[in-house]
């Protein structure tokens, strides 16, 4: 058997993300023998277009929900809409049976408003530019 050639890419294609995805998955549905990943979306509507304009995107796996990306535009900030969408996540992943949440997010993005809603930071970590982190927040559901 030869040794498989190893090559480093910035094209991730559909295929290669569910073979590594679906493997790990795999795995871990056979040590744990539960499964329960399911992706997770909260989104603002525009209610005169029916257009999507922003919200969270994320799973739940393992009793843990994961917000992995959340936006709105600026002129949607700063009058509640954040809020209604974080709970919003949050309240699914309760009814989903996770018990802690966790995310990351960037100095210069969001952490005080995590931190108002009663997210804990447990790590930083610097990135570029200098003076900037990545930030990690975890919250008993």
């Amino acid at each position: 058997m030869r040794k498989p050639q190893v090559v480093v890419s910035d094209n991730v294609t559909a295929e290669m993300t569910q073979l590594i995805g679906g493997g790990l998955n795999d795995f871990n549905d056979e040590v744990t023998g539960y499964a329960d990943r399911k992706p997770i979306a909260v989104v603002a509507i525009d209610p005169s277009t029916g257009a999507v304009i922003g919200g969270a995107t994320g799973r739940s796996s393992l009793g843990l929900l994961f917000l992995e990306l959340f936006y709105l535009p600026p002129e949607h900030r700063g009058a509640g809409l954040g809020t209604e969408i974080l709970h919003a996540f949050e309240e699914e992943g309760r009814r989903r049976g996770c018990v802690a949440a966790v995310l990351y997010t960037i100095s210069f993005q969001a952490p005080g408003f995590y931190e108002r809603h009663g997210w804990r930071r447990f790590g930083e970590i610097g990135c570029e530019p200098p003076g900037t982190s990545r930030i990690f927040f975890s919250k008993h559901l």
